[in-house]
């Protein structure tokens, strides 16, 4: 019988299959070692296959969307509820297998290489930042260790690190001294590391017309917009925006059961970073709108006269996912201060 459904639980190394046909009789269960997985997905007939979205998922979906196959990647959380019996490479792909039939299946759109070379560029970013924040810490720590203290803010360690190095009257010793020069040093080379992936990720966007349409709403800049496009990609893989918003845990977490329902907080579910992108450009719009009489200002301010400016940020940002969608989905541009 010919596969019509096929299940690919990935690894490093060892990848085990588990196809069924259009009865849903299993008709293949097997497992390949890494160098005879394409091979044997080549000579296979052209077919819905089911991955977990995982390191590497983007890439085999490529490779397997070329032999003609329907490829859909999955959250584990999704895939979990189908497994049955212990947790073993067996059944997991049968689970994948079951799991990416289901007709209200959510699925993971499969990124371009574009695509995962801005989210890398995104990462690494965030990285450098990462490590240059535990430096400047470990920098302050050390000095407040000899009583010398530094305030809070990247700009205030730059501008006082070099004076206290050049003051011989502190109780600094030679050895402090010369491994804070040193220290001073990597951060400056960190600081010569970021600006440069800066100059990529501004080049990126300047080159990407999806990106150009985002950044003219207001509180949307050129990180927020170039994690967007990584991360979303095509958003008619979405319903509408209210799906994108909710994608981004931008909605409210439901709890209800018979005639009761409550609403809480925002679910957080989704990329973290991009959600944290589109608060904080919210909230800047938020604190300028105190100052305006837009209709957009107007709105945002009523909501935080009311539930205050967290709620309104996080309301702003919401509208920030909607109209993003309507941009990449439709297509036009932002038209400003409207609702």
């Amino acid at each position: 019988m010919q596969i019509v459904t096929l299940g690919i639980d990935l690894a490093k190394n060892v990848f085990q299959l588990h196809g069924v046909d259009r009865t849903g009789k299993v008709v293949l269960t097997k497992r390949l070692r890494r160098a005879h997985l394409l091979r044997t997905v080549a000579q296979l007939p052209p077919c819905l296959i089911g991955v977990e979205a995982c390191p590497g998922a983007h890439y085999w979906a490529r490779e397997f969307a070329k032999f003609g196959h329907d490829v859909r990647l999955m959250g584990a959380q999704f895939v979990a509820p189908y497994r049955k019996g212990n947790k073993n490479d067996g059944n997991d792909a049968e689970a994948i297998c079951e799991a990416v039939a289901r007709p209200s299946m959510r699925f993971v759109p499969v990124k371009s290489v574009e695509q995962q070379d801005l989210q890398m560029l995104q990462r690494i970013r965030e990285n450098v930042i990462q490590n240059r924040t535990a430096l400047i810490n470990q920098i302050r720590g050390l000095l407040a260790e000899r009583g010398i203290v530094i305030a809070k803010g990247i700009a205030r360690a730059r501008n006082e690190l070099p004076l206290i190095l050049e003051n011989g009257e502190n109780e600094l010793s030679d050895l402090a001294r010369s491994l804070l020069a040193t220290l001073r040093e990597e951060l400056q080379h960190i600081d010569a590391h970021l600006a440069l992936i800066d100059r990529r990720i501004v080049h990126q966007f300047s080159s990407n017309e999806a990106c150009a349409r985002i950044a003219a709403i207001s509180g949307v800049g050129v990180m927020t917009a170039t994690a967007i496009v990584s991360s979303v990609g095509d958003a008619r893989n979405f319903k509408n925006g209210r799906h994108l918003a909710a994608w981004l845990g931008l909605v409210p977490r439901q709890y209800a059961s018979g005639d009761r329902s409550h609403m809480y907080g925002i679910t957080r579910r989704g990329d973290k970073r991009l959600r944290s992108l589109l608060i904080h450009g919210a909230r800047t719009v938020v604190h300028y709108a105190a100052k305006k009489n837009d209709r957009l200002s107007q709105w945002i301010n009523r909501l935080r006269s009311k539930r205050g400016t967290n709620v309104a940020a996080v309301a702003l940002a919401n509208k920030f996912a909607r109209w993003i969608w309507a941009i990449l989905a439709k297509g036009g541009t932002y038209r400003s201060q409207t609702i």
